[in-house]
């Protein structure tokens, strides 16, 4: 007869064996849960110093990279400027209106950082009902800037 102890013992033996089995088995079964990316890291404690400061600095360094992307003032007035001088007429009351062919001369003037936004995609997403096919340069202009 075995005592309290072995049988507790031997229980705890067999349970590290079989959660093992099935904690390796559930592995080597699956090979794509290798390639799911972690998704979610928690978040420092307050004691963890250097991860703060880690956590602070990769975010100021993530925050600057998107404020370069922006446009500035001049870039924006310099969009407007070629924008105003390719338009295509004729204009719908106050309405300075785009084609297609002139809104792609302009994304090639307008420089790396509109090129985002001279897209067949924004072009037709701002297209309404025009029996000439263009766009309103002001609507464009306020998309670039709200999305910029």
């Amino acid at each position: 007869k075995k005592s309290e102890q072995e049988l507790k013992d031997e229980e705890m033996e067999l349970f590290t064996k079989y959660y093992m089995e099935w904690k390796g088995g559930r592995k080597s079964d699956n090979i794509s849960y290798a390639n799911i990316p972690r998704f979610y890291y928690r978040l420092p404690a307050e004691d963890e110093v250097l991860l703060q400061k880690l956590r602070e600095e990769s975010r100021a360094v993530f925050l600057q990279r998107k404020s370069r992307e922006l446009l500035d003032n001049e870039e924006l007035q310099n969009l407007w400027f070629l924008l105003d001088k390719h338009q295509t007429s004729p204009m719908i009351g106050e309405e300075a209106m785009i084609n297609y062919e002139n809104f792609l001369k302009v994304g090639e003037k307008a420089g790396p950082k509109c090129k985002q936004f001279f897209t067949a995609k924004i072009f037709a997403k701002l297209l309404h009902n025009d029996p000439y096919g263009r766009i309103s340069i002001m609507q464009f202009f306020n998309y670039v800037m709200r999305k910029g």
